[in-house]
């Protein structure tokens, strides 16, 4: 069983920068990939980033050149650093983990439902961004 808490979120400008953390019970070496994802009241819950143990990673279109993904795995921790932050963004960001090899990089941004291929998920953290 695998654990994962989220913190980072806050409230922040047009503009401006957060960079969250994903703190996992443990990381299993056999993980296949580790991803966020976001949801906002009235939408359904789309991926923002992967990255995988090779270090590969993916980007929704909608955050690339902006969101970085990354994965200490010493310290069982992900991250996500957002910068030119946007009030589009605002959402509920989770973090999820697939042990099961269900996933790929690439099925963040082709597959419909993606987020069924993860079966691990945390409790979120809240991003706001205003105008």
């Amino acid at each position: 069983q695998v654990q994962l808490v989220e913190s980072g979120g806050g409230s922040v400008q047009s503009g401006g920068s957060l960079r969250l953390s994903c703190a996992a019970s443990v990381i299993p070496a056999r993980f296949s990939c580790m991803a966020w994802f976001r949801q906002s009241p009235g939408k359904k819950r789309e991926g923002v980033a992967v990255i995988d143990r090779d270090g590969d990673t993916n980007y929704a279109n909608s955050v690339k050149g902006r969101f970085t993904i990354s994965l200490d795995s010493a310290k069982h921790t992900m991250y996500l650093e957002m910068t030119s932050l946007k009030p589009e963004d605002t959402a509920m960001y989770y973090c999820a983990l697939d042990l099961r090899g269900m996933t790929t990089v690439g099925a963040l941004t082709r597959k419909v439902d993606v987020e069924r291929d993860y079966e691990y998920w945390g409790q979120g953290t809240q991003v706001t961004v205003s105008p």
